[in-house]
């Protein structure tokens, strides 16, 4: 089935722990929150962050700690053009096929390189042991809209149209910084901040907890 790009109510309910969507201030007030997962890294970062510019967007980047220490200089530009991060493993860790102990140890080791207090699990699973453990400490992050970018069997259009269809005030969008998400990111991200900016919609960073 794979993940589900607008996760219904019911199963937000059930995991409670998690964040999905943050509500607006007001009903009028217009924000995206723009997140991107698995960089920094050279081939993608730095075209996603001249596109964000291009339209004065600010978004939350998901690092695994592994490509900050290998791109450190990026990771910087992220910080200096006024983004958020947020911490994503060291090594891009399935929490489901992971040790509880192994897990934690490999998000603290990510923490040397990221500061923050936002996680993101790859591939969106984790036990209840790791939950339990995870949110002592910091804000799980999941979305109210996945756009499978990463899915090759999907078209570009395909890709902004699960954007379209789902999004509404303050939804938390997912796209990806690899390389294997590229053709569908850079087409379904372009269209998001065109569409969203004519019609009079901020984007920010997811704002840290604490």
């Amino acid at each position: 089935m794979g993940l589900i790009v607008h996760p219904p109510e019911f199963i937000r309910r059930f995991f409670q722990n998690y964040t999905w969507k943050l509500p607006p201030q007001t009903p009028d007030k217009k924000i995206l929150y723009l997140t991107f997962d698995d960089g920094p890294i050279p081939e993608m970062t730095i075209g996603t962050l001249d596109m964000l510019a291009q339209y004065n967007a600010k978004a939350t980047f998901f690092c695994v700690g592994d490509n900050v220490r290998k791109y450190p200089d990026l990771y910087k530009r992220i910080l200096i053009e006024g983004h958020r991060t947020g911490n994503h493993t060291f090594n891009h860790l399935k929490g489901t096929k992971t040790k509880v102990k192994d897990y934690i140890e490999n998000v603290e080791k990510a923490d040397k390189y990221i500061q923050s207090d936002l996680f993101r699990p790859p591939h969106g699973m984790l036990k209840k042991r790791q939950t339990k453990i995870l949110v002592q400490t910091r804000h799980i992050i999941l979305w109210d809209v996945l756009t499978k970018d990463y899915d090759k069997r999907i078209s570009p259009q395909k890709c902004w149209q699960n954007v379209e269809e789902n999004v509404s005030p303050g939804a938390i969008i997912v796209f990806h910084d690899n390389i294997k998400a590229m053709a569908n990111q850079r087409y379904a991200l372009k269209k998001t901040l065109e569409t969203y900016s004519q019609q009079g919609y901020q984007f920010l960073g997811i704002p840290h907890f604490s």
